[in-house]
């Protein structure tokens, strides 16, 4: 059974459209193993997108995943990591697929709903990062 991290930005959490993301995940047969809603401080946003410390969005990114609270979920199923990267779309919302959680809940490539982990390695560094294993059921 493989895990992968979900993350409902804070554009979505302000539309109040955190049930129905998490109804979709649901839905297509992925299990919420551990779930909360937190409040990121900027030391934590730029320890999770360190990856991209070098890049022109960086500082946009952070300011943004701290203007208000995100829900960090540990997402359970066959496939996750691609099941719910098919949910998600493509990162533009212009670009995502009618039906996908950022073609229907994003604003923009900055504002778009929902992180998810891109490969299972990655999976499991994020998942740690939120989440100790006495909170994953």
């Amino acid at each position: 059974m493989e895990r992968t991290l979900s993350i409902i930005k804070p554009d979505a959490v302000a539309k109040g459209v955190i049930g129905k993301i998490l109804d979709r995940f649901e839905s297509a047969g992925l299990r919420v193993a551990a779930t909360k809603k937190i409040q990121l401080t900027r030391q934590d946003a730029e320890a999770f997108y360190a990856i991209h410390a070098e890049r022109p969005f960086f500082n946009d990114l952070v300011d943004f995943m701290i203007s208000g609270p995100v829900v960090v979920s540990v997402l359970e199923g066959e496939g996750a990591v691609l099941k719910n990267r098919d949910l998600m779309g493509a990162t533009d919302p212009k670009e995502a697929e009618a039906g996908t959680i950022r073609a229907d809940f994003a604003e923009n490539i900055d504002a778009n709903a929902v992180h998810g982990s891109d490969s299972a390695e990655n999976a499991v560094n994020e998942i740690h990062f939120f989440f100790a294993d006495r909170e994953i059921s």
